[in-house]
């Protein structure tokens, strides 16, 4: 459990409410996909649903990501596609990925991810069934199926069965979460999910025994008092977007990060979980990214600390290879390219600088002001390796497999604070399988549901995420919280 380092929103007592303005059998906090989601699937079960979001539309953060969904365990675009998948083989991976993994969320993620891909694409979210089979940060166009996480990765490739698993929504865009998030807020809006925009709950109304039961929101200029019958549904977001949060749980991050997410996620939703009652877990925990690939050939390179040294298998996904790039000495980091693999990273607004051109490795190595013969010594014991077809000592994948030996030489600067890196928090509210909020003795909190990214589920740092995770995770634990919720009313 984590401490908080900003205040906490009181919890109203209901003997000093003195009017409701407005009641719902199930209220929810943010209109994300975790809020869209649990939004669905309680209105689906005959209650009534109220959606209360600060901005003036839903969307979230979903709705400026890529628009992955980690998916798997035989889907039809897998199937469609020619890759054979198990849910075992998905759980086997996400289970050796995941820091703290919680068994019964993983299998039943795993599981139910077929079942989880019907339910979206009955939510009027469309998928190609098709592949790129490059490997990217981001389809160039609205194919499905990709590579995107550490499946064929060192030693990932050995305790489970490789298969792509990240499905992008079919949009030629890099944030095709937007269309996701337009079919979602359709569905929701065509099957009666009422909404209260530019409101701001600003804390939680609970009965003397702790049971939640509403929520107070600031809009404009009144307070109004929602009463939730069933339960409320925390799916607020994030925490990236508060400066003093961002400062204190998460000081290992380079200060002029690309933050991503809404100018909301400010970790509300997981200080009203907090006030609750509830534990805030892993708030130190983030995703961070600098990509440098593609072309694919750059993935052929190394990449190379401050003492000369390689501290990563090259072809690992992006936010596994910054995961341990911050770990370095000084957050110092190059990729080292020959004339062979020589590229330019795809995106100039991580800064990632080209630093110079040599002829020779101990040029290159004098001019990176790395420790005397660091570099001629890593570069060896590589090509050497290479020359034999096995990188003994990250255990690359076969497909990037070449000796860096046709000169000249070229290094890409990838530190931290010299290059751009972008990301956004993970830690949040420790849950149940269920969606339930848990308190200090992992009791659930009556009433009082959480998801998404103010939640503590299976995205838990940046080693070990494989993008579509967040998006993944929160539909599916959306509509877990949606359905709980919901379940305690007696629909006639």
């Amino acid at each position: 459990m984590t401490e908080i380092s900003v205040p906490t929103p009181e919890i109203l007592a209901e003997p000093h409410v003195t009017c409701w303005d407005e009641a719902a059998d199930v209220v929810i906090v943010g209109y994300g996909g975790a809020g869209a989601s649990a939004a669905i699937e309680a209105r689906r079960m005959g209650v009534d649903v109220l959606i209360v979001e600060r901005a003036s539309g839903g969307g979230g953060a979903t709705g400026i990501a890529g628009g992955h969904v980690y998916l798997g365990g035989g889907t039809p675009v897998q199937i469609a596609c020619g890759f054979e998948d198990t849910a075992e083989e998905m759980y086997k991976y996400l289970e050796a990925l995941t820091p703290d993994p919680h068994p019964a969320k993983l299998r039943l993620y795993c599981e139910e991810s077929v079942v989880h891909f019907h339910w979206l694409e009955a939510a009027g979210v469309p998928f190609e069934r098709s592949y790129y089979p490059g490997k990217a940060a981001m389809q160039p166009g609205s194919e499905c199926l990709i590579w995107s996480g550490n499946e064929k990765v060192w030693p990932f490739r050995d305790k489970a069965k490789p298969a792509p698993r990240g499905h992008k929504v079919a949009l030629a865009s890099g944030d095709a979460g937007s269309l996701l998030m337009q079919r979602l807020i359709a569905t929701a809006t065509g099957i009666g999910v009422r909404t209260l925009c530019d409101g701001q709950v600003v804390a939680l109304i609970a009965e003397d025994d702790g049971t939640i039961i509403g929520v107070r929101v600031r809009r404009f200029d009144e307070m109004l008092n929602i009463r939730a019958r069933a339960g409320v549904v925390l799916a607020a977001g994030g925490y990236i977007m508060n400066d003093k949060m961002f400062e204190n749980e998460l000081a290992w991050m380079p200060r002029d990060l690309i933050k991503h997410g809404t100018p909301y996620d400010d970790g509300s939703g997981i200080m009203l979980g907090v006030s609750a009652g509830g534990q805030a877990m892993r708030l130190d925990r983030a995703f961070l990214t600098s990509p440098f690939y593609p072309p694919e050939n750059m993935i052929k390179g190394i990449l190379v600390n401050a003492q000369g040294k390689r501290f990563v298998a090259e072809d690992c996904y992006h936010g596994r290879t910054a995961g341990f790039t911050v770990e370095q000495p000084g957050g110092i980091a190059y990729l080292i390219l020959d004339s062979e693999t020589f590229g330019y990273p795809p995106y100039e607004f991580f800064e990632q600088r080209l630093v110079d051109g040599w002829e020779t490795v101990a040029e290159m190595e004098a001019g990176l002001g790395l420790p005397a013969g660091s570099l001629v010594a890593t570069m060896e014991r590589y090509n050497s390796d290479m020359r034999m077809g096995e990188d003994r000592e990250f255990h690359k994948y076969g497909d990037w497999l070449k000796p860096l030996d046709a000169p000249p030489y070229a290094a890409f600067d990838l530190s931290l604070n010299r290059a751009k890196y972008a990301g956004f928090s993970l830690g949040g509210l420790k849950t149940s399988e269920n969606a339930e909020v848990l308190d200090a003795a992992d009791a659930p909190i009556p009433g009082l549901y959480a998801a998404g990214a103010c939640a503590w589920n299976i995205a838990q740092d940046a080693r070990g995420y494989s993008s579509g995770t967040c998006i993944g995770e929160a539909t599916f634990f959306g509509r877990r919280a949606g359905r709980f919720a919901a379940g305690s009313v007696n629909v006639s």
